[in-house]
């Protein structure tokens, strides 16, 4: 007997008296699979029929037991005669599990679920850190169905959701013509855009707090409706219009803008002003009664337009109002104000939530902490938790080696070169939780940190190496980077169903997931090339050196990696040839990347010897594979869907990678040519660097082609191609960059060394 027979006999679901929208949506899901079943709140014990309760408990009778069960659990039990229980510890368990249930479980032996099953989920915590598809840029991408979204998050075993998304595509700051950071505002919103406090009263006009107040409000109903902890994501604190200070002139903070990329100063409120903190508390107050539910806020800082006063880090640095440091005091003296000032602000937000919602948790990221690191991690306590990557860092260096090669460690967090577990990790993360508060550790195996705007990109077996990293490192708690992917676009996600057999039942082993999978959708011959390709493929990704850390991830829509043309001296394109791509570049015109892709606003991205070597790397070691995956993809005759799908995401993925390692033989070649007297090298480098430019454009043409079939592989917006997003029109714009190139790939070799100084000193029209 397997378990899909006790399922059949499901007559009667009992919710026990609650009401909570996840306890119906789980009693639908599984009266849709019986076909139809009568749904009652009435608690078993009312009715005469043999009913099958669902409820949520915090606890579970231990004598049932040889010990206590976990803090977090699932107990399913069933009869033949339609009765049993399904217990989850948490609410946010119970949707997730009952897909799992109906999806993955059905044909198991049905023989231990008369007694009771006991599972632990792998994660007492999954939340998301960073929702690119529901609240950040990638909210205006096309087609995007939120609802179908949160069922998937609920589905790929996630717990917490962010649902502070703006009510727009962009946000209502403004700045100076030619001025792009206007564009930093859209993704991490501010309390103050949703609500006002008797402080800030008509700062912001009453419809676009509405408007972004009822997207998010319709979030979090869909978060209830599938069971996940609604909360936000911030960066704070953020500017406020100068017409705030034109009527508190003495309130003014930190100047938190760029240095580079802004053209007009911005300033936060002073926060050790208390009327600045009962302002904060009365909007954190005011969010959590529109939104019972909301159960935590993330708080980012020190970039993106928002930072804490006399912080080490960019982009405020040591400045602010003149309540914290009135006079010039030592930088480590400095540093404990700057982190007692950061710690009093989470504990004004704690205490003030804490009032409406006792179980409300302050969240915050270390990395932008680098000075005041030591200060925070001591002033943890009760509800006060953090995420990060590694707690032995320090700032944004990472203390992790790239797994192939030992010799960078510039990778990004979580991703899948994050492979290491430092022991000494256990041991703070241990002593944070002494205080009451919590850490949550970086995973990012979906959207937005690696591969970015790619979709659906496969490496299965790395997604449970890193799982198990963790887990087996005595973490509980993860912060997924990028959240998830809608069903319609990416209908197998391989990694996501690695993820949520890992968090309903981690003792499952990677083979017996990967090959129920296969058998489901490519059985046969398919399905055992389908996993070969899938290794080859991560293999291929294992090989890959991370050419930039910027470019793997927003830099490559940023700077318009697959529309603006790899030509051997930018400037030689007319202005407004290259218009089609540098007026949606997120940049300002003085940025020394508009001609030179080693470098970024004032740091260098990569160097020439670098960019040589990270070539060769992609030669040798990521394209042979990933070329290999292909070949073994299109082997398969009359391929079943899931051949197809995997097949163009990897073909996409060899070009995203064929494009960085055109990159950094960009640099490589024009820096080679530029720097050598020689002319028998000079003609060498020329023709390598024609000889890429000829390899991009072949690469462009394939680009294209893939933006012609039926897999949605990337990221677009169908609203207006933006700074963040790449537009529907990515496919025309590879025509103009393929023409581009052959227009001027003979030119000579060249970049303006002076090039910021000379476009400073020029007007922006």
């Amino acid at each position: 007997m397997r378990l899909i027979d006790l399922i059949k006999q499901l007559r009667l679901i009992s919710l026990n008296g609650n009401d909570h929208p996840a306890m119906h949506t789980a009693a639908n899901l599984l009266s849709d699979h019986t076909g139809g079943c009568q749904i009652t709140q009435a608690k078993p014990e009312s009715s005469q029929e043999k009913a099958f309760s669902l409820e949520i408990n915090h606890t579970l009778d231990s004598t049932e037991w040889a010990s206590a069960p976990p803090s977090s659990f699932i107990f399913l039990k069933l009869s033949a005669d339609g009765g049993g229980q399904l217990i989850v510890s948490h609410r946010h368990l119970l949707v997730g599990f009952v897909q799992y249930l109906l999806s993955d479980m059905l044909e198991e032996d049905a023989l231990p679920y008369l007694e009771g099953r006991l599972f632990e989920p792998a994660f007492q915590s999954h939340r998301v850190a960073y929702d690119y598809f529901l609240t950040q840029e990638g909210r205006i991408t096309r087609g995007l169905d939120r609802e179908s979204y949160m069922r998937e998050l609920a589905r790929n075993g996630f717990t917490h959701v962010e649902v502070n998304g703006l009510g727009s595509p962009m946000a209502l700051e403004t700045g100076p013509k030619g001025e792009v950071y206007p564009m930093f505002y859209t993704y991490c919103p501010a309390l103050d855009q949703f609500v006002y406090s008797s402080l800030n009263k008509g700062i912001y006009p009453f419809y676009y707090l509405a408007a972004n107040l009822t997207y998010l409000k319709e979030n979090a109903r869909l978060a209830r409706k599938y069971g996940l902890i609604p909360g936000m994501l911030s960066f704070e604190p953020r500017p406020v219009p100068e017409e705030f200070f034109n009527k508190y002139p003495m309130l003014r903070g930190a100047r938190i803008d760029h240095p580079f990329r802004s053209f007009r100063p911005r300033y936060t409120m002073t926060l050790t002003h208390p009327k600045v903190l009962d302002h904060y508390a009365e909007m954190i107050q005011k969010l959590i009664k529109e939104v019972p539910e909301l159960g935590f806020l993330n708080i980012w800082t020190n970039d993106s337009g928002a930072g804490f006063e006399h912080t080490k880090s960019l982009y405020v640095g040591r400045n602010g109002g003149a309540y914290l440091v009135r006079e010039w005091k030592d930088d480590a003296e400095i540093a404990k104000l700057a982190g007692e000032n950061a710690l009093r602000f989470f504990r004004t937000l704690k205490n003030a939530a804490g009032a409406v919602n006792p179980d409300f948790r302050i969240i915050t990221r270390m990395e932008s902490f680098y000075g005041e690191h030591d200060t925070i991690i001591i002033g943890l306590q009760g509800h006060l938790d953090i995420e990060t990557a590694s707690l032995i860092q320090r700032g944004w260096d990472m203390p992790y080696p790239h797994p192939r090669y030992p010799d960078r460690s510039d990778i990004n967090a979580g991703c899948v070169f994050q492979q290491g577990f430092d022991n000494q990790e256990r041991s703070i993360v241990d002593g944070i939780r002494e205080t009451g508060s919590q850490v949550s550790f970086y995973f990012a195996y979906g959207p937005q940190t690696m591969f970015a705007p790619l979709m659906g990109i496969p490496y299965p077996a790395l997604t449970r190496k890193r799982l198990e990293t963790l887990r087996n490192g005595g973490i509980d708690r993860l912060a997924h980077m990028g959240g998830t992917f809608q069903p319609d676009k990416v209908p197998f996600n391989i990694n996501h169903e690695v993820l949520r057999n890992y968090q309903f039942n981690p003792q499952q082993t990677l083979d017996t997931i990967l090959n129920r999978y296969v058998a489901r959708h490519a059985p046969g011959d398919a399905g055992n090339i389908l996993r070969k390709a899938w290794g080859k493929t991560e293999e291929g990704i294992l090989g890959y050196p991370n050419v930039c850390s910027l470019y793997s991830t927003i830099g490559f829509t940023w700077y318009r990696l697959w529309t603006r043309p790899l030509v051997p001296d930018i400037e030689k394109i007319p202005q407004e040839e290259r218009d089609y791509y540098e007026t949606q570049m997120c940049t300002v015109p003085h940025n020394p990347n508009n001609v030179d892709l080693s470098k970024d606003v004032l740091f260098t991205l990569t160097t020439p010897e670098r960019a040589g070597e990270d070539v060769n790397r992609i030669d040798q070691n990521t394209l042979p594979p990933l070329n290999e995956a292909i070949r073994l993809l299109q082997s398969i005759p009359s391929p079943p869907a899931i051949i197809h799908d995997q097949l163009i995401r990897i073909r996409a993925l060899r070009c995203w990678i064929t494009t960085q390692r055109n990159v950094a033989a960009w640099v490589e070649q024009v820096y080679g040519y530029m720097k050598t007297t020689k002319i028998s090298e000079k003609q060498n480098y020329q023709k390598k660097l024609q000889e890429m430019i000829r390899v991009e454009i072949a690469n462009a043409h394939e680009i294209y082609h893939l933006l012609q079939s039926d897999v949605e592989f990337i990221a677009l917006t169908d609203q207006g191609e933006t700074p963040l997003v790449y537009g529907t029109n990515l496919a025309e714009l590879q025509l103009k960059r393929i023409e581009l190139m052959e227009k001027h790939i003979q030119d000579e070799p060249y970049i303006d060394q002076n090039f910021i100084e000379r476009m400073a000193g020029m007007p922006i029209y």
